[in-house]
């Protein structure tokens, strides 16, 4: 399998990171999160959505549209791992208790209600996406840019985050290393600029202490030019073009 891509813009939060400077930063370092770091108020986003989304949710679309104020976009993927699961956390507890559900939690629970306050904040009925294939849902993600790609959508933009996990699934996911809300926001087009091999995954190393998309972007902040993201059954070969 090969994939393809021209990086034409990018967007990303993390707590303490909202700036370009701020993640350049950041690239030159150990890949790690300081969770202890506040997210960046939304430049964005209107507040009243604010209110309404989950920290992974709201980098989500706050990326996304801070993207959408400066380019021409396409398609929208999101990807997340984990989604709402904090909020459908309290759910299942409130059904657990026989408490009444809230409005909200209910109404924002499902895996698209990101990308759908996206494009609904943005006034924009663009053609969108949203999946989740475990650990490898940023690869996963760019299959779907891919496809999309061959379906004629020139700039497409990939969005993938995720919120803080609740501590009682922790024990359930010993691989996931850093928790904290984040959002890594591309802007994709056709052409070679970076491009994507894939090998069988045979290691037994444990998985990097960063999801997918914020390993990705450490190394291509990082100027790095190959790089390898682990998957669970494959490992995913970048190799940035020269010039």
């Amino acid at each position: 399998m090969k994939l393809a891509y021209t990086l034409i813009d990018w967007q990303a939060l993390a707590p303490g990171l909202a700036e370009r400077d701020a993640w350049h930063d950041w690239a030159q370092q150990p890949a790690a999160l300081d969770n202890t770091q506040p997210l960046a108020k939304p430049q964005h986003l209107p507040m009243m959505t604010a209110r309404r989304l989950s920290g992974g949710s709201r980098a989500a679309v706050e990326s996304g549209l801070a993207l959408l104020a400066r380019q021409r976009v396409d398609a929208v993927v999101f990807t997340s791992r984990h989604g709402e699961l904090e909020r459908n956390l309290r759910i299942l507890i409130a059904l657990a208790e026989e408490q009444t559900l809230s409005p909200t939690d209910f109404a924002m629970s499902v895996h698209n209600s990101a990308v759908g306050s996206l494009t609904i904040a943005a006034k924009q009925p663009l053609v969108s996406t949203s999946l989740s294939a475990g650990i490898d849902s940023f690869q996963q993600g760019l299959l779907e840019v891919s496809a999309l790609h061959q379906a004629g959508y020139q700039q497409v933009m990939l969005v993938d985050f995720d919120g803080l996990l609740p501590d009682h699934y922790l024990p359930w996911l010993p691989e996931v290393i850093t928790n904290a809300p984040y959002a890594v926001a591309l802007l994709l087009g056709t052409g070679e600029q970076l491009t994507c091999t894939t090998t069988r995954n045979t290691d037994t190393e444990p998985y990097p202490a960063l999801p997918q998309s914020l390993s990705f972007l450490h190394a291509l902040l990082a100027q790095t030019p190959t790089f390898r993201i682990t998957g669970e059954r494959l490992n995913w070969l970048w190799e940035k073009a020269h010039g």
